[in-house]
């Protein structure tokens, strides 16, 4: 590893501050879960870390069924599947969060830091996709938001300008008669890298049996997460049953552009696609049938 200077600032305009003085050069750390091993193998690299766990914005965890969630970039994964009221608003997030690494892992590292991190199989961003979360941003020229489904523009590389800050992720209040689920195949039990992932959040009429609304998102497939939209608009007004989940799950096929790697062929993560979505849209409705 390349030395480097370090700084734990406790306030937000000085952590802005210091990313925007060093430039590329500076890197910010979350959990570090990522970061750290990245400049130790050389993968990244940076003259300055700014350790923002120390800044009580970012360690926020709010929830409220009127106004929905507020998450800083620096909440560890354990205090998200651990809450049971935010658990429960926010399914596909608990999902996620719960297979992040292992507990140690989880212990540190963030969903913000995993959204930064900008992986093509990064578990947590299908589910913030797939619940609409918007990310908060603070940088030298003041604040800015824009939607997760955005946020990442290539593999490992997000919506960030130089000086920028992840501060928050915002969710909108749990529907009601709406749940979501997240599911991903690897090859192990845990602590692995999706094959493919995919999250699917669905509101439900009145009756129970018919999909008011919907949004599917996948992991694992793309350079970037995706958001299969043509696929949720079709699934508006149709019945919840397996059927139409796989025929969901075939539109959402029509976003996928994946590679052949050692974890899996395109073909198979193509088809990968089709089953996880039709496996979460079964389990969000049935989530949301409780």
């Amino acid at each position: 590893m390349i030395d480097f200077d370090y700084a734990a600032p406790t306030a937000l305009d000085d952590a802005v501050r210091m990313l925007a003085e060093h430039g590329d050069r500076a890197k910010p750390l979350a959990g570090g879960t990522d970061i750290i091993v990245q400049l130790r193998e050389r993968l990244r690299e940076a003259d300055f870390v700014v350790d923002v766990k120390r800044i009580p914005e970012l360690m926020e965890l709010e929830y409220s069924p009127e106004t929905g969630l507020r998450l800083g970039a620096s909440v560890p994964c354990y205090r998200i599947y651990g809450d049971e009221t935010i658990a429960a608003a926010y399914p596909a997030l608990a999902d996620s969060t719960h297979i992040i690494g292992g507990w140690q892992i989880q212990s540190r590292a963030s969903v913000g830091g995993n959204l930064c991190n900008a992986s093509p199989a990064a578990d947590s961003i299908p589910a913030l996709i797939a619940h609409q979360a918007t990310a908060h941003i603070a940088g030298p020229d003041g604040r800015r938001a824009m939607s997760v489904d955005e946020f990442c523009v290539s593999p490992g590389r997000n919506a960030l300008e130089t000086g920028e800050l992840l501060v928050a992720l915002t969710l909108p209040p749990a529907m009601h008669r709406s749940s979501s689920a997240y599911q991903r195949f690897i090859p192990r039990y845990e602590m692995d890298i999706a094959v493919a992932g995919a999250a699917s959040w669905v509101q439900l009429d009145e009756s129970g049996e018919n999909i008011k609304q919907a949004r599917i998102a996948l992991a694992a497939v793309a350079p970037t997460p995706k958001f299969a939209e043509e696929a949720s608009q079709w699934l508006s007004g149709k019945l919840a049953t397996e059927h139409t989940f796989a025929e969901a799950g075939e539109l959402a096929k029509k976003v996928a552009s994946p590679i052949s790697d050692m974890r899996g062929t395109a073909e198979y993560r193509t088809h990968l696609v089709g089953v996880l979505t039709k496996r979460t849209l079964a389990k969000a409705v049935e989530r949301a049938r409780v």
